[in-house]
């Protein structure tokens, strides 16, 4: 199978997720994700998966935990008030050295907020997962397809990272319907993981699951080992894409929902005189520090474009460290710019170089 399907960001990531093999999903209901929910509650038994929804958001990230011990390929998704919940199962996986996927379709916020599209989960998602010295790797799809194909993906990094992956998306990506194309679905090795729990078996040891280290320097030691793992990913999982004139005078840099709109907008600027270029970062942590710096020796200036009140840009502003000035340009609370918007933004900037 290699057919194409009108889908929606939902449908995809739930889709994305069956095909290379997660077999079980925990999950609790709040919009604008409960498709996902519903998508998997209707097709994982067609592959002999288990579907469970939990009593509270809390409760669904312990049965990740639960399941992902065993080595199992296991998934939760939620949107910003659940994924705070969360918080606590997260740091217990990170601190286990458990593999997991989480989905967040970010929601307008703080608080209750609304279901309006938003990226104000950035740090959450890049510095968060608990307390400790751990954090998720973070990717951010902008189509239907990349919701696709890096929920899929994302199960193979976790397995191979031990660590919690989370897909950052918001309300717009996750409801919009695009072709996607789609792949055989396939399990995943049935064969455990040498770590994974599951009793004592002939020539294997038995194992145990756990975060809690009394013993102060093996604490160090698991911390230390988690972060060597991330230097790795920082080396194999940096992923960006690019898209304008190869010799432009504004750089612009946004992620997910916001670069769909700056696709658009990068292009109407060079059309009015001025050489543009978009860096799209997809892994947003580790984060694509190296192609950020070359070009903020580059260009004349920097202008960063998120749905929210100033987070993206910090990693942005470290990677260009004072090379040239960097702009932000943002929305927030659910609101959203539009492409002439942020071209008048670039040509403004370019005027007064």
């Amino acid at each position: 199978m290699n057919e194409r399907k009108l889908m929606s960001g939902n449908e995809a990531t739930a889709e994305g997720a069956i095909a290379v093999g997660c077999r079980y999903f925990f999950g609790y209901p709040i919009t604008p994700q409960n498709k996902i929910p519903e998508y998997m509650s209707e097709h994982l038994p067609e592959v002999g998966g288990v579907y469970v929804q939990a009593e509270s958001e809390v409760a669904a990230i312990n049965m990740v935990y639960g399941a992902a011990s065993t080595g199992a390929y296991v998934m939760t998704t939620s949107s910003s008030p659940g994924i705070s919940l969360m918080q606590e199962g997260l740091s217990y996986m990170i601190g286990s050295e458990l593999p997991g996927v989480v989905v967040n379709m970010v929601r307008g916020g703080p608080g209750l907020g609304n279901i309006g599209p938003a990226q104000s989960d950035y740090w959450l998602a890049t510095r968060g997962a608990g307390h400790g010295d751990g954090r998720c790797l973070t990717f951010a799809p902008f189509s239907v397809q990349e919701l696709y194909d890096w929920t899929g993906r994302s199960f193979t990094i976790a397995q191979t990272y031990r660590n919690p992956v989370m897909i950052l998306a918001d309300a717009v990506l996750a409801n919009m319907i695009e072709p996607c194309r789609m792949h055989e679905r396939r399990e995943h090795p049935k064969q455990p993981p040498d770590w994974a729990v599951g009793g004592v078996r002939e020539g294997r040891p038995r194992h145990i699951i756990n975060s809690l280290y009394v013993d102060l320097p093996e604490e160090e030691q698991v911390n230390l080992r988690i972060a060597r793992r991330y230097e790795q990913a920082a080396t194999e999982e940096v992923h960006f894409a690019e898209y304008g004139h190869e010799e432009p005078q504004i750089l612009v840099c946004a992620y997910g929902i916001s670069a769909r709109i700056c696709q658009t907008a990068v292009q109407r600027a060079t059309e009015a005189g001025v050489p543009t270029r978009l860096v799209r970062p997809i892994s947003l942590f580790p984060f694509p520090t190296d192609i950020i710096a070359q070009w903020a020796d580059r260009v004349a200036k920097i202008l960063v474009v998120e749905l929210s009140m100033g987070q993206f840009v910090e990693d942005v502003r470290l990677a260009v460290e004072g090379r040239c000035p960097v702009e932000l340009m943002s929305r927030t609370g659910g609101m959203m710019m539009m492409p002439e918007e942020v071209t008048d933004r670039i040509v403004q900037m370019a005027q007064s170089d």
